[in-house]
Formats: structure tokens, sequence, C-alpha cells
């Protein structure tokens, strides 16, 4: 088979594999040494704040989530906090004392969190005072999403569940079948108009009507191949990605594509493994394969405009764009600036030196790193 899944951690019960890294059928490749460069610059590290024990021992992605002024950030260990996205102030702090595992999703003046036991929770953005929990169907590994109208949540058993906002009450459920064996986590889902959209680990994409969980459309965008499981894995982990009526995503041994919000019908596809979300900028499409190898393609065609293979095997995170740059962080805790219009590399810094899992959070010319110690960290163009 062409990609290998190597576990850190004993499958569990809900027949995830956990902490995975995607290697080559030659086992023995190591992750690729990093080469030094001329760097263009030097990134500011505008302030860095401890929150809580981070991703913890999980295989979490808690990635942080930028409100206007204000930054959120969980940690598996239930603390839950609001900085101040300019300075780095603490402008509240709450102790949950459960066990974090999706998040952390906003909306409708909303903090919202997803539990290893099945819950999912709402805080008051200013306040961080509690609102409401809810019990839901499974573990929740991705962040929670809300338009202020529904709180949308994806479980692992399948589910997409909808919840009132003012109270986490059910308002619809729409189930899907779960293959043997899958990747540990799950995409957020996001909230388009009228229409839930959310990724599955069978590799399929489904729009639902936000008022009643009705199927609106459904798109297949990973075909399962192989005898083994192993091999037929074809999670949607990737965070979607809307830009004006399409939305972006990817499959583990599958393909990448956009899709028409409203009806589903694929707008741009190719071949392509990643378990990350895409980024677009500059009329490309930025991507990271199973390898954590670095693409660009053109926006609506199949033309590489740039590959970096010097992440390979390092675990890259998913790309997010900002100015005319891309980053992403690795399983050593470094921060790498590419360039957008060639992929070379511009800047690196190391923000943690155990690692990064958790997608960077990029808005205007600066970057928000949440290392796997819980070290969360801004840095900014000099």
């Amino acid at each position: 088979m062409n990609y290998v899944v190597k576990t850190f951690v004993s499958l569990v019960v809900a027949g995830t594999l956990g902490a995975c890294s995607i290697f080559s059928s030659d086992e023995s490749e190591q992750p690729a040494e990093l080469v030094d460069f001329d760097e263009e610059f030097s990134l500011n590290r505008d302030w860095s704040v401890n929150v809580g024990d981070g991703q913890g021992s999980r295989y979490n992605r808690l990635k942080p989530v930028i409100v206007g002024d204000t930054l959120f950030a969980a940690s598996e260990d239930g603390e839950v906090y609001a900085i101040d996205k300019a300075s780095g102030d603490v402008l509240w702090r709450e102790r949950t004392g459960e066990i974090i595992t999706g998040g952390v999703g906003a909306g409708g003046n909303m903090v919202l969190l997803g539990t290893r036991d099945a819950r999912v929770f709402a805080l008051e953005q200013s306040t961080g005072d509690f609102l409401w929990e809810a019990s839901v169907s499974s573990e929740v590994l991705a962040a929670p999403a809300s338009d202020g109208r529904l709180v949308a949540v994806q479980t692992v058993d399948g589910r997409l569940i909808a919840l009132e906002p003012s109270d986490g009450r059910q308002r619809w459920v729409y189930e899907t079948t779960v293959p043997a064996l899958s990747l540990r986590g799950n995409s957020q889902p996001v909230i388009v108009g009228n229409v839930v959209i959310a990724g599955f680990s069978n590799g399929m994409v489904a729009g639902v009507d936000a008022n009643n969980g009705f199927l609106m459309w459904e798109e297949r965008i990973a075909v399962p191949q192989g005898r083994y499981d192993i091999e037929r894995i074809i999670d949607i982990d990737g965070d979607p990605v809307v830009v004006g009526n399409v939305v972006y995503m990817g499959s583990y041994q599958g393909n990448l594509m956009g899709l028409d919000v409203q009806s589903g019908r694929i707008v741009w596809g190719m071949p392509g493994s990643t378990y990350q979300g895409l980024a677009l900028g500059l009329g490309n499409i930025y991507w990271v394969d199973s390898f954590s190898q670095v693409h660009a393609v053109q926006n609506n065609t199949e033309r590489t405009v740039w590959q970096n293979d010097s992440l390979r095997l390092r675990r890259a995170t998913a790309p997010a764009t900002f100015n005319n740059f891309v980053a992403v962080a690795d399983f050593e805790g470094y921060l790498h600036v590419l360039s957008q219009i060639d992929g070379s590399f511009v800047a690196r810094t190391r923000v943690d030196r155990d690692g990064v899992r958790a997608p960077v959070v990029a808005e205007g010319r600066s970057i928000y790193v949440y290392g796997n110690s819980g070290r969360l960290s801004a840095y900014s163009l000099p």
C-alpha cells in the first residue's frame, strides 16, 4: 500500500487510530532534518501565555479561535482562557474540570467546548460565565460551531447534532455510517446561511438543512480501496474552508475538492491525501499531504505551482495564510514561514519543545501558535 499508519497509542473503543503519523512504505525513513537557509526576516514574539496542560496526552488538536479583539483557547485538562490578542493580557480564565477534546468553537456570544465524555459546554464570551451544558451521543473531537441560530456538533460515532443556542436542547440529528477503522479526529462543521456542512470518516461530505436536519446534498470525496481496514481509511479530518459559495475540503487517501455550498456540485477537484485543512491565497490552494509535504495548486486547476518537500514526515500542521506567506508548525515545535510565491522558506523559529499539533491561526500580520505543552504565543511580521 502507498501509505502506512504508524500508531503511537493503542486502538480506542470507538475504533479510531490515535496520534497518527503517516509514513512511506519504507518504515525506516526518518523525518527530514531541517536545513539552514538565509532568513529574509525574524518574527517578533509579541507575547506568550501558558494555557493549562495544552494538548494533553490524547493526540488532541485544540485550535484557538479569534473573535474580534479576543483569542479563546482551551487545554485538555479543562482550562479555558480569553486573551487580548494584541497584548496577551488574560481577560478571564475558567477551570471547567472537564477533559476537553473538542474546541474551541465560538459564535452567538458563546465559547463552545466538547468533551471526552460526550458533553458540550457553552460559556459566555465576555465573562466566561457558564451558560449551559448538553449531552450528545459520543466523544466530541472537533470544535462545535455556531452562528447564533444553532450550535452544530460532530461526534465520533458519525452524528451531526444541532443544539439550541439558548439552552443546549437537541434540535435534530443527522446520522452517517462509521467505518471499522479511522484516524482519531473529526472536522469542524461549518454553517453557511441555511446549510450546515460536515465531512465524515466515511469520506462523505453532507449539506444539511439548518432548520430541520434534512439532507440537502451529499458528495463522496474519497472511495475506500484495498483489502485491509487500514488501507481503506478515508477520513475527512481537516476543517472546511469556505470562500464565497464554495467549501474546500480534503480527505486521507482520497481527493481534494471544492463543492458548491447550496447544491454540493463539484466545482474543483484533484487527487490528494491529507488529514489537514486547506488554505487559500494569491489564487492558490495550499495543502499539506500525508507525508507533510507542502503544496500550492492553482485554484480551479490541478496545476502545481510549487511543492516543498523539506518537511517530509515532520507531521506538519494545516497551513495558514497571512500577508504573502504560508505558515505551518511541526512535531519538534518549529514554526515555518514559506513564501506563497515559490514555497521557499523565509523565516523559522522554535515555539514549543514539546511540538505543535494544533493548526496555526493567522490574522493580518500576526500568527498565533498553540504548542502541545500549553504555550500559546503570538508572533508578528517585523
